[in-house]
């Protein structure tokens, strides 16, 4: 089903429709790529869950670049105001699981088969630590950017879990001007926006 067809926005205010009729604040493990894609991510989305931010991007390939867009998202989260609790989880940080999964696909354009198994790698550690700690959902804010295909990130998000077991939130962030608001987030928190998305064959 290709992506103009599915309306995952839709599907996702159907879901909180139901959680706020039954009173239910779920637990979210919700992978962040940068502290700006996060902003707009985890204010709309912290009115409905109790958060666990997964900060895990081996794709960062530069160490002091990946070292300020951790401390940014850190920063963010103490500086915004939350209803239901935001936390953090810092990955592990090991460029080579990323060199290794995009080994052969290094000169592949943006968006295509190295991107998908990049997104896989993060969403499966999100994933797995979700299920280890009995949470209701995980997900990702990567479907904020317009650069991404929310329609390819929210497959491999279904497909884990199914593979394990644990429910995935499908979102696409771009919907009701949510990438406007993290560009008005990132003023109000000055916040830094890359232009890369931090493996060395986008940059």
């Amino acid at each position: 089903m290709s992506e103009n067809k599915r309306n995952y926005q839709r599907e996702l205010d159907l879901l909180i429709e139901n959680l706020k009729s039954e009173g239910k604040v779920p637990s979210l493990y919700l992978h962040a790529c940068c502290a700006p894609c996060s902003s707009y991510c985890l204010e709309y989305l912290s009115q409905y869950f109790k958060i666990t931010v997964v900060f895990y991007n081996p794709n960062i390939t530069e160490k002091d670049e990946y070292l300020y867009r951790l401390n940014e998202e850190k920063r963010l989260i103490t500086e915004m105001d939350f209803k239901h609790p935001v936390s953090i989880i810092e990955g592990e940080y090991n460029p080579e699981t990323f060199f290794t999964l995009a080994k052969g696909l290094e000169d592949a354009p943006e968006r295509g088969p190295r991107c998908i198994k990049c997104f896989e790698e993060r969403l499966r550690y999100t994933a797995k630590l979700a299920k280890e700690n009995s949470a209701d959902f995980f997900a990702t804010t990567l479907t904020l950017s317009p650069l991404k295909n929310a329609d390819a990130i929210n497959k491999i998000g279904e497909r884990l879990a199914k593979e394990l077991l644990t429910p995935y939130l499908c979102t696409d962030f771009k919907k009701k001007g949510g990438y406007l608001r993290s560009t008005e987030l990132s003023k109000i928190h000055n916040l830094y926006r890359q232009n890369y998305c931090g493996c060395i064959y986008s940059r």
